[in-house]
């Protein structure tokens, strides 16, 4: 089976708000599908987070070496990819491109042999995982309503991120957290993320070590981008220091930016995102990699339903990642799959074991933010 066409379609509409300081709009185009088609008439879908127009850029340079490929053998092929291009600049929109075209071919290859990705990633450690909800933090009134909802529906696990967290004072910092932590109960599992890739961030080692402080006396699991991603440094001498674990890494892309950080001690959570760091391939690689280092792997899953469907892949074949990121409320997550995610009285997701990332894309819902003729149609 030979790879016949490789296409590219932005999704507008419902983009979430990310909390940066340049605030997205609903229509802002920040996460892209890749469709890989090959010359049996069997599609592979992926999920890309950058723009459309970068991805179509990649593409350009990307697609002279992918067509007439073998659709069945990702690793090699994606790997064949990022080394033709490392010329243009390891990482970035070359990568995150790549990250959506290796999902895409592990759909493919699962697809052809009738096998769960996972299964094919070295095997099935689990058949469930925990998903923890994802939002952005509000005041804390308003917070409080809306994790009191969501464990309402059976959630167990969330992540508060962003907002005015670390951007208006502790006194506030400290309100939300309390708020957040008297919502959900005190068993619930409640993580933090400052968001300290903002462009607009301006705390430092100081600011983080006294609210990794401030959150270890409520509980919290993990403390996540407490400084800006280029702080090696002061990363490492955080999670010296903290009762907290610390944790990072969703900007990165390709393994060998993540090895110094994981050599060095820096994170006790590692969180590559399967639709920037090169996908599947990479993702894999970096969580054995941090196993060696006594570090768990948790993905960053801030994007799509596409997205959650690798993690969840992804979760089944590494033997510490018991957690995935949902995002609260997204229709690029909850519309698309034609089988809703559904939470199981313990609160888990179920992996499934159908061929592929196992997921199938209702073309109704998909048309709502995208061209799927584009993406899909035979061309």
């Amino acid at each position: 089976m030979r790879i016949r066409d490789v296409r590219a379609a932005g999704l507008r509409g419902a983009t979430p708000a990310g909390g940066w300081q340049d605030e997205l709009s609903p229509d802002d185009n920040v996460h892209t599908l890749v469709a890989v088609h090959t010359d049996a008439g069997m599609v592979g879908i992926g999920s890309v987070f950058t723009s459309e127009a970068l991805v179509n850029g990649a593409l350009e340079i990307l697609r002279p070496t992918l067509i007439g490929e073998s659709a069945l053998e990702p690793e090699r092929v994606a790997e064949r990819l990022h080394r033709t291009t490392f010329w243009m600049g390891r990482g970035g929109s070359i990568t995150h491109a790549i990250s959506g075209i290796d999902q895409a071919l592990w759909d493919l290859l699962g697809k052809a042999t009738g096998q769960p990705v996972g299964r094919l990633l070295g095997g099935r450690y689990r058949d469930r995982v925990r998903p923890y909800a994802s939002l952005l933090m509000e005041e804390p009134a308003r917070l409080a309503e809306r994790l009191g909802r969501l464990a309402a529906q059976g959630w167990q696990a969330f992540k508060i991120g962003w907002g005015p967290f670390g951007r208006v004072g502790d006194a506030l910092d400290e309100k939300i957290v309390a708020a957040a932590r008297e919502a959900v109960g005190r068993d619930a599992m409640l993580m933090v993320d400052a968001g300290a890739s903002d462009s607009a961030w301006s705390n430092g080692y100081k600011w983080a070590l006294r609210t990794a402080r401030m959150l270890d006396a409520y509980g919290v699991a993990w403390f996540e981008e407490p400084l800006p991603p280029d702080a090696l440094d002061d990363y490492v001498a955080l999670r010296r220091k903290s009762h907290v674990a610390i944790s990072g890494g969703e900007v990165f892309t390709r393994r060998q930016a993540f090895f110094p950080w994981l050599a060095a001690g820096a994170f006790d959570i590692v969180q590559p995102d399967v639709t920037k760091v090169g996908g599947l391939s990479e993702q894999r690689r970096i969580g054995w990699a941090a196993a060696d280092h006594g570090i768990r792997l948790i993905p960053h899953g801030w994007n799509t339903a596409i997205g959650l469907a690798a993690d969840l892949q992804l979760a089944s074949a590494l033997p510490d990642t018991d957690l995935v990121e949902y995002i609260s409320g997204s229709p690029y997550v909850d519309e698309f799959p034609t089988r809703p995610w559904t939470l199981d009285a313990d609160g888990m997701l179920a992996i499934p074991d159908t061929p592929g990332l196992g997921i199938d894309l209702d073309p109704d819902a998909l048309a709502r933010y995208t061209d799927v003729e584009a993406l899909l149609g035979r061309g």
